[in-house]
This record gives structure tokens, sequence and C-alpha cells, in this order.
């Protein structure tokens, strides 16, 4: 009994230091948490000064427009690109005027013909090397690679040189003439005098 009586003691004991530290070690994770936290709050309200510190004199300017756009930027843009897609569909849904170019067969001619079908509405400038280009890969690539195995690249390219047809199309019909789809930005201009 005296042994039971002891044993039980030292597991009592035990059970009573393993208990303390879980407290302890809470604890310190609670500290630890709780200052992570403190930080946090601290780090965002820094975040939140810098982001609406405006400079006092644009502040005073400031239209109730301008508050509207800051605070709806993402209604603003999906409204600018709904009226971009609503335009886009005006224009392909008007029959072509005499003088313009179909969309509709200038996508098609691409989609079946590849580049070949860019010659219907597209600047010659791009068209002609695109074409050539495709003629002598279908040349080459039908000697050396079997057709099934073309047809990955076909069922990506096809759709691709369709789209390329039809904006070649809306650009003429914009334009009123061949225009280029691919314009280098960073054209060198000659002086006004020369």
């Amino acid at each position: 009994m005296k042994r039971l009586a002891v044993l039980e003691a030292e597991v009592k004991a035990k059970a009573n230091t393993d208990q303390a530290r879980k407290e302890a070690a809470l604890a310190k994770v609670r500290e630890q948490r709780a200052k992570q936290a403190a930080e946090r709050d601290s780090l965002r309200e820094r975040q939140a000064e810098l982001v609406t510190k405006k400079p006092a004199a644009k502040r005073d300017v400031v239209t109730h427009d301008e508050d509207e756009e800051d605070d709806d930027d993402g209604i603003s843009s999906t409204l600018a690109l709904a009226k971009k897609a609503h335009g886009v569909r005006q224009e392909l849904t008007k029959k072509p005027k005499a003088g313009e170019k179909s969309w509709v067969t200038s996508g098609v001619a691409s989609l079946l013909l590849g580049p070949l079908g860019w010659l219907y509405a597209g600047s010659f400038r791009e068209t002609i090397p695109a074409s050539a280009a495709w003629l002598a890969f279908g040349a080459l690539a039908s000697k050396i690679i079997p057709f099934f195995l073309l047809m990955p690249v076909l069922m990506v390219a096809m759709p691709l040189s369709g789209i390329a047809g039809v904006l070649y199309a809306m650009h003429y019909n914009r334009k009123g003439s061949r225009q280029r789809l691919f314009e280098r930005k960073d054209k060198k201009q000659l002086p006004a005098g020369k």
C-alpha cells in the first residue's frame, strides 16, 4: 500500500509538472500571437496612413467624381471593357458596305488557308512574306513530318490565323485601306525639314 501511495504521489506530481509546463507553453504561444497581431495591426495602420495620406491642397480640391473613380476602380474598368465589347459587337454585326471587306469571309479564308487567307484584307507587306513562309513550311513539313504529328500544331495555328484574318478585315474597314496588324511602335521619323 505504501508503494502504491508513493507511486500515486509520483504520478500526481508528474501530471502537475506536465500541466504546469503545458500552461507555460500555451501562455508563451498566446503572448507571441498577441505580439504578432499587434505588429500586424500597427503595420496595417501605417500602410493605411500612407495610402490615404493626400497633400492638403489636393485634398481640398478633390471632386465627387474623383472619389467615385478611386473607390470604384473595378467597376469603371469593367464598364470600359463592356463598352469596348459592345463597340466590337456592333462592328461585327453590321453588313459590309461597298468597298469594305467582310470579316466573315476573311476569318473563314484565314481559318481554312492559314496566312494565305490574310491576302484578302491584310497588308501585303505582312501577308505576302507570311504566305510564302506558310507554303514553304507546308511543303517541307509534308515531306518530313507525318500528318498526325502536325495536327496539334494546326489545331492551334489555324484558329489563330482565323482571328488574325478577322482583325485584318476590321482594321481595313476602320481605315478604308489595308493596314498592318503588327506595327512597330518605335519608328524613327525624319526631321520635318528633310
